[in-house]
């Protein structure tokens, strides 16, 4: 499983993603900068999490406009997968590449805790960590009921931290080659850092498409 990690002014959570795809994959990610104009032919793309452009304009916008996504929107229309993770899940949402949108949390402040997560394709439930100030996810209602019909809702949360629209955590695009997630599955890697290896799953259960 050959995989790239997209770089952005801002990202903080990229060598994060990295070392979580490296131990899941056995093979070191490439780093791919956001200006870049050619796509390594890999498998998997990820999104990572944080601030990029310091979430001017809103929260995505600029970095969804960069010279890379067009790399990106054809990486997808050859049926290969991207992973975006909070920061990248509002990229993929500003790109119009998911349905929706993020705005600011319900409570309007940031949120770092663990939440509990069901699968909504699997009913399993999972346990990863938030780390968002623009994570309430919104979808008007046709759109939602479309989402719905069409399994395109990946994760719940159980106890919604952040008033998203259906308690949405995750969703898929219509194929499920796409994953946009606000919890960070890649912060639930490796049992060291004490949050548990949830987010193995939720990785694996991706890239293997189950």
């Amino acid at each position: 499983m050959r995989s790239a990690v997209i770089v952005f002014p801002g990202s903080n959570c990229d060598r994060d993603m990295a070392v979580a795809l490296h131990t899941i994959t056995g093979t070191r990610p490439l780093m791919v900068w956001h200006q870049d104009t050619v796509l390594p032919d890999v498998d998997l793309v990820a999104l990572p999490g944080g601030f990029s452009y310091g979430d001017y304009l809103r929260c995505g916008t600029m970095a969804a406009h960069t010279a890379i996504m067009p790399e990106i929107r054809r990486h997808i229309a050859k049926g290969r997968k991207v992973l975006g993770v909070c920061n990248g899940f509002q990229i993929l949402t500003e790109a119009h590449l998911l349905p929706g949108a993020l705005r600011r949390n319900q409570g309007l402040k940031f949120i770092h805790r663990m939440v509990s997560l069901q699968d909504a394709q699997r009913g399993d439930t999972v346990s990863m960590p938030i780390a968002h100030h623009d994570g309430c996810y919104l979808l008007d209602p046709s759109g939602l009921a479309r989402l719905q019909d069409q399994g395109g809702v990946a994760y719940r949360y159980i106890d919604n931290p952040n008033g998203s629209v259906g308690d949405i955590a995750g969703v898929f695009n219509a194929t499920k080659t796409v994953l946009g997630l606000m919890p960070h599955p890649e912060r639930a890697v490796d049992p060291d850092l004490g949050l548990g290896t949830d987010g193995r799953r939720v990785i694996q259960s991706f890239l293997e498409g189950l």
